[in-house]
């Protein structure tokens, strides 16, 4: 008792006073189940290639890629998000390997499936980026600008060749107008009703796409303004979601995560269809360059942010940290 009698009756601490009480009243958990690891695979590499920019993530090869394929189901991880890295030599204005059938992401749809089955949720990033000589993400008219309905045409067809490899979600990541009803007709033209969209529904520009464009060897000139999201719009975002969900979104994402945590907090309030937050290239090599220098603690920065956008409503999150993450859950780390 203090000079005040009993006040405050109330005391919060006493939620707060052990790791056991922490821990039961504990309002956001994670589960290695939340969680979907991002994975790269280059073509022409007979071993892994680090990412400078991003220390331990590497471009598999074909072979590697099998091994973090059963390495994540082990762990509990739900998901796999695959992006395909061509040979520089394939590129070209149409993306034209991006629909090859045998293009290294569809060869690695099926190694994946191959190897794991219907184990692990096998996602594929479909998009031109990777493809295109100029690194956009759609095909360019005269000129040179994005031509959003010509790229739906190609849209469509790699949304085919990857169903027909076996994925069990495509992710148009492109932010054209209509690529959602675009793909899910191409889906089910061709009897693959059963493959889900997930809509790349807020994908902002953004500072923090940076390492990423080294890990898929990006050619990119010049920027994606014309399409992705302005960083300054927050409803622009809720009309974005509205358009995927009346074209047939099965999932929806925000995309990066962890600057946009009002953008995913307003997209989770609004929908009942599950939501998706990517934490990106630029989020995962702050934490891991600031641990470097032991400016921060590595492993609480890593649970700190993933907690933060589970918190914010993300059923789901895409982090280059899933497989680790998930392995320490595991450990009741």
């Amino acid at each position: 008792m203090n000079a005040y009698g009993s006040f405050p009756g109330t005391r919060p601490r006493r939620l707060r006073t052990t790791p056991a009480m922490r821990r039961m009243v504990a309002e956001t958990r994670l589960d290695p189940a939340d969680l979907i690891l991002p994975a790269f695979v280059r073509e022409g590499i007979s071993e892994p290639v680090p990412i400078a920019a991003m220390p331990g993530v590497v471009q598999h090869s074909r072979d590697t890629l099998r091994k973090a394929a059963v390495e994540a189901v082990a762990a509990g991880v739900s998901g796999i998000m695959l992006f395909g890295v061509p040979e520089d030599a394939k590129k070209d204005a149409e993306g034209t390997a991006g629909t090859d059938p045998d293009g290294i992401l569809q060869l690695a749809i099926r190694d994946v499936k191959a190897e794991v089955g219907d184990d692990l949720v096998i996602m594929s990033d479909l998009c031109l980026d990777e493809y295109t000589d100029h690194g956009h993400c759609g095909v360019l008219d005269a000129d040179g600008r994005i031509d959003n309905d010509a790229t739906l045409e190609r849209y469509a067809e790699m949304a085919q060749v990857q169903a027909d490899a076996g994925v069990h979600v495509v992710g148009p990541s492109g932010m054209m107008d209509g690529q959602v009803g675009v793909i899910r007709d191409a889906l089910d033209t061709i009897g693959k009703e059963d493959v889900s969209i997930l809509a790349y529904t807020a994908k902002y520009t953004s500072a923090f796409y940076g390492p990423f464009r080294e890990a898929v060897g990006s050619s990119l000139t010049g920027d994606r303004k014309t399409y992705q999201q302005d960083p300054a719009n927050a409803r622009e975002s809720l009309r974005e979601l509205a358009l995927d969900l009346e074209e047939g979104a099965d999932m929806v994402m925000v995309k990066p995560a962890g600057p946009y945590l009002d953008i995913l907090a307003k997209v989770a309030a609004s929908v009942d269809v599950p939501v998706a937050a990517y934490q990106i290239s630029g989020e995962y090599a702050m934490v891991e360059a600031a641990a470097e220098k032991g400016w921060i603690d590595r492993d609480k920065a890593i649970f700190e942010t993933l907690t933060g956008i589970r918190r914010a409503g993300a059923r789901m999150i895409l982090t280059y940290w899933a497989t680790e993450v998930a392995q320490k859950l595991a450990r009741g780390i």
